[in-house]
């Protein structure tokens, strides 16, 4: 039986928009990347405009998320999202999962939710693991000069003891002239007990990844023949991965009360070789920057639900305390061909949070449940500039109130109204960061509101569909943006985005199910600055569609169309992106109970599309003026590839 995209979540959810992710969905969706895992969330486009081994871009009720800002990404409840990174704040590097072993995901979009804190305001994704999984290997090959192989299996230690194990080896070289040989490596293990209401586990995880980067090249350099299509004027681009982590959680049911814990440590490496504007700053060596960033974090989350029935209300109250620190090293040197030239900036960041919240919803009657949140996060953040000597030390708190109310079910359909405030933080190093001129940044707010307002409507009155719609609108005090020549993400305007998102899953046969989602976002900057209202790379149209199909005899297949719609480049809208549109597809067939085969075919009409368009100066070379020319700047989609794979049961 086919699971639908999003489960049934009449008389769970708080709003319309909030939903779950099936393990079935996920393992036969077709994927180029590990992160395009997270487009089974309705409106949540993940494209790439660099090297695979680099995070992806991430894009939801038009906003352009950059690598991960305001989308808080959970991995077996260890927070991915990376504060003052070197490459982007809220840097989200899923690279070090591997797909098959996905147990599905829980996500919800806006601030309404009050254990979700930290980059969540526009939405969060919380991706679990399975305890366990049939031994097995899978072996794949591809045309753009990709290989990957896959081992897992689990063992019964007993009846509520599991032990997991998986391995995976991954080459991918693209469509690009010089080719991206990326190699990544992933071990996992993990043990548990129990179930995931009752027991506890504890995981292990090892990723390392290389390779190297066509970054978004300049229109200009194609048109006058320097590169071609799939080129690029720096083949020295690249980067290199490392990440450790230990992960556990526990669950305990009695009476009335349910505690939940979680707890981790990681350690992660990462450096990017990028040069995106050439000869504009150096003109003998050129831009390439080398960003290095090395860290460990560790924290925990630990939670208490306790129901009471008081006459013939039921209510049911939720707190919980969640705690992070981070120990970062973080710096941005001139580098040529990799090598190093000199140091711009170097930092030593610590920076610590904690957030307490609580949640109280009341079943006043069958069609009618009230839930009311508020949340308090504090932060602490010590900076100390290696380079220029500077130091600097921050605090911040803030309160977030949040609010639902839930109407129904009447005739299986609710209504929701919700409202509420959340936040991103910034940049720990901003305020201390030196500048070329000597001069001192001036440091943005720590912890950045955002505000939310959302209606909408959730039914299942037509047998075998589902439907979801809502009314959206969140205002932030200031947009982030990241400035490739700092090498740090920095503050921007105030900014609001009002959308309308449509969804639907059909089950017409018990093999089949055809789903679609479609969003559409008015975004605007909130103050007057002449300069233009426009958002850059904000989308006004996301949109997709496909259809799974499973136990129709031995086949088994899905297809996959995402649209990403016109978006401007400049703020006074001059200049607009037509986005692209593209179609993934695959067909399997079991062979036996125990052996399957798979094709699956990425951008299957041949797209010429780009995958990301921008819009700024570079200089190609000493021909052109010393201040560069404005051009746009795009990633081209992969032209059509196919991959083909074997799976064996044991």
């Amino acid at each position: 039986m086919v699971t639908a995209s999003t489960l049934n979540l009449l008389g769970i959810a708080a709003t319309s928009s909030q939903g779950a992710i099936t393990r079935q969905e996920l393992q036969m969706r077709p994927v180029y990347r590990t992160g395009q895992l997270l487009e089974t969330i309705p409106g949540l486009t993940v494209t790439s405009h660099s090297g695979e081994g680099k995070a992806n871009q991430y894009l939801l009720r038009g906003f352009n998320l950059d690598h991960g800002t305001d989308l808080a990404t959970f991995v077996d409840g260890m927070p991915v999202n990376m504060r003052s990174h070197a490459h982007g704040q809220g840097y989200t590097d899923l690279n070090f999962l591997i797909p098959e072993l996905a147990g599905g995901v829980d996500f919800t979009k806006g601030p309404y939710y009050a254990a979700e804190g930290d980059f969540a305001a526009v939405g969060a994704d919380h991706l679990k693991f399975v305890d366990s999984i049939a031994p097995q290997i899978s072996v794949s090959a591809g045309t753009l000069g990709d290989q990957r192989v896959f081992a897992a299996g689990s063992h019964e230690l007993g009846p509520n003891d599991r032990i997991l194990a998986a391995a995976e080896y991954a080459h991918l070289d693209g469509p690009w002239d010089h080719p991206d040989n990326t190699r990544k490596e992933n071990l996992a293990l993990r043990y548990s007990h129990g179930s995931a209401s009752e027991g506890f586990a504890l995981t292990g995880l090892y990723y390392r990844g290389l390779w190297n980067a066509t970054t978004d090249q300049p229109l200009r350099a194609v048109s006058a023949g320097l590169i071609g299509r799939y080129g690029t004027l720096d083949p020295s681009d690249g980067g290199q991965s490392e990440r450790f982590s230990l992960s556990g959680s526990a669950a305990h049911q009695s009476g009335p009360s349910t505690f939940r814990t979680n707890g981790y440590a990681v350690r992660q490496q990462l450096t990017l070789w990028n040069d995106f504007t050439h000869f504009l700053n150096d003109p003998v060596n050129g831009d390439q920057q080398a960003q290095n960033d090395r860290r460990t974090y560790a924290g925990g989350t630990g939670s208490v639900a306790y129901a009471l029935q008081i006459g013939g209300i039921t209510t049911v109250t939720t707190a919980g305390v969640q705690g992070r620190f981070d120990h970062i090293y973080v710096d941005l040197r001139r580098t040529r061909a990799r090598t190093d030239l000199s140091v711009v900036r170097a930092d030593q960041v610590d920076e610590g949070s904690v957030g307490a919240y609580v949640e109280n919803t009341i079943y006043w009657t069958p069609w009618f449940r009230s839930i009311l949140g508020a949340r308090e996060d504090h932060f602490d953040v010590a900076d100390r500039n290696l380079s220029g000597g500077l130091t600097g030390h921050e605090q911040a708190s803030l309160f977030q109130p949040k609010a639902s109310l839930v109407l129904g079910p009447f005739f299986r359909t609710e209504v929701y109204l919700s409202g509420g405030t959340g936040f991103h933080s910034n940049e720990g190093r901003a305020g201390v960061a030196e500048a070329d001129a000597g001069t001192t940044l001036v440091r943005p707010p720590l912890l950045v509101e955002a505000e939310g307002y959302e209606a909408g409507v959730r039914t299942t009155l037509i047998p075998h569909l589902q439907l979801a719609a809502t009314l959206f609108q969140t205002d932030f005090a200031s947009e982030l943006t990241y400035n490739a020549d700092a090498g740090a993400t920095e503050a921007g305007r105030p900014s609001r985005r009002v959308g309308v998102e449509l969804t639907a899953q059909y089950r017409p046969f018990p093999w089949l199910e055809l789903n679609t989602n479609l969003a559409s976002t008015h975004a605007r900057y909130r103050d007057r600055d002449p300069v233009g209202r426009f958002i850059p790379d904000a989308p006004s149209f996301v949109g997709g569609a496909g259809f799974l199909i499973d136990n129709l005899g031995p086949w088994f297949g899905a297809l996959a169309w995402r649209d990403l719609g016109s978006h401007p480049l400049l703020e006074d809208g001059s200049v607009r992106s037509p986005g692209y549109q593209e179609i993934n597809a695959n067909v399997g067939y079991k062979l036996s109970p125990r052996l399957r085969i798979r094709l699956d075919v990425f951008n299957l009409t041949d797209s010429t599309d780009n995958a990301a368009d921008y819009l700024y100066a570079d200089r190609i070379n000493a021909s052109e003026p010393a201040d560069g020319v404005t051009d746009t700047h795009s990633h081209p989609l992969e032209l059509r590839s196919a991959r083909i794979t074997l799976n064996a049961t044991f």
